[in-house]
């Protein structure tokens, strides 16, 4: 796992052989940080990392001067791995949970800037995240959530649809409440 940008470009870190989480590709993060850095100052954000897994899209916005992160993972492996990672870097300002996103949903009731949510792609509940999220506290009226997703998904049709960003075999699906 690589960092595509920002202050730790082109540090990587490996997160070994008993890692069950696929990471973003370095492709599809360029697109997607290109299209962030462009509509955000993302050293003013406040984000939320849902199935964090490698943790990787978080270490993106930090080295992107981002200083409110929280990382949800489940998986007390991928979450070791995660807290290694944020010490090694010396990360302020990240705060990485173990929990069941499912439950970190409905408690929480603080609005985040951005939330990106990469769950597994084999999740039963994959098409629920959408509406789990804008129906909770996390978002606000202008928050974005954005989707990674295979591309046998089409998200086009939900609430609070805005639009598709395709990066070979992965899809972002971007939502946000409706005015």
């Amino acid at each position: 796992m690589r960092i595509v940008g920002g202050e730790f470009k082109g540090r990587i870190f490996n997160p070994g052989k008993n890692f069950r989480a696929r990471p973003t590709t370095d492709f599809a993060k360029e697109g997607l940080f290109n299209i962030l850095e462009n509509r955000y100052d993302i050293s003013q954000l406040k984000v939320l990392d849902l199935f964090s897994g490698t943790g990787s899209i978080s270490y993106e916005f930090a080295s992107r001067g981002c200083t409110d992160i929280t990382l949800v993972e489940l998986d007390y492996v991928h979450l070791r791995f995660i807290k290694q990672v944020v010490a090694q870097l010396q990360l302020k300002g990240v705060k990485p949970f173990q929990s069941d996103i499912f439950r970190f949903i409905g408690k929480q009731k603080s609005p985040y800037d951005i939330i990106f949510a990469d769950p597994p792609f084999e999740l039963p509940q994959l098409q629920e995240i959408p509406g789990l999220v804008l129906k909770s506290g996390l978002m606000g009226e202008k928050s974005l959530l954005i989707l990674e997703h295979p591309k046998r998904y089409d998200f086009s049709s939900f609430e609070g649809f805005q639009e598709l960003r395709k990066y070979g075999n992965v899809r972002f699906s971007f939502f946000g409440k409706q005015q």
